[in-house]
């Protein structure tokens, strides 16, 4: 289980990088004013999301399912675990917003300003502390 323990913090790791990045790409994107800059966002925002973004949520994803289903019994009454649980969805929820915006910009339609997508940025920066203190200090 310290395996899948292990390979599950990597890869949370690794989803919130891109989950830091791609909105700091936003924020350049909405900038961009000429097309060879522009174009060129487009190919890092897609291969940020298709090729580091997904794979990484998708292996946080079984790999925290695998340890809850596996540890139900030890883990239905430590509620930290559950208010943790909760404060994931709205991140998948983030996640899966950044693929909209992705198809978004790659269709020329963005609407918002640079400004948006840098406090759009720290969304996930709240989230992350208030996972990490429910985790270690398990509250409750």
């Amino acid at each position: 289980m310290l395996w899948i323990k292990a390979f599950h913090i990597i890869s949370v790791i690794t989803w919130f990088a891109a989950l830091f990045y791609l909105p700091r790409l936003f924020v350049y994107h909405a900038m961009s004013d000429d097309q060879v800059s522009i174009e060129r966002f487009k190919v890092m925002e897609r291969k940020l999301y298709r090729g580091i973004m997904m794979p990484s949520f998708v292996l946080a994803t079984i790999l925290g399912a695998w340890m809850v289903i596996d540890n139900w019994v030890v883990y239905s009454t430590q509620y930290w675990l559950h208010a943790k649980l909760a404060l994931v969805m709205p991140l998948i929820a983030y996640h899966f917003y950044c693929g909209y915006l992705l198809s978004v910009f790659k269709a020329d339609k963005n609407t918002y300003s640079h400004i948006f997508y840098r406090w759009f940025n720290e969304f996930p920066v709240l989230i992350l502390v208030a996972i990490v203190i429910l985790v270690v200090v398990k509250p409750f």
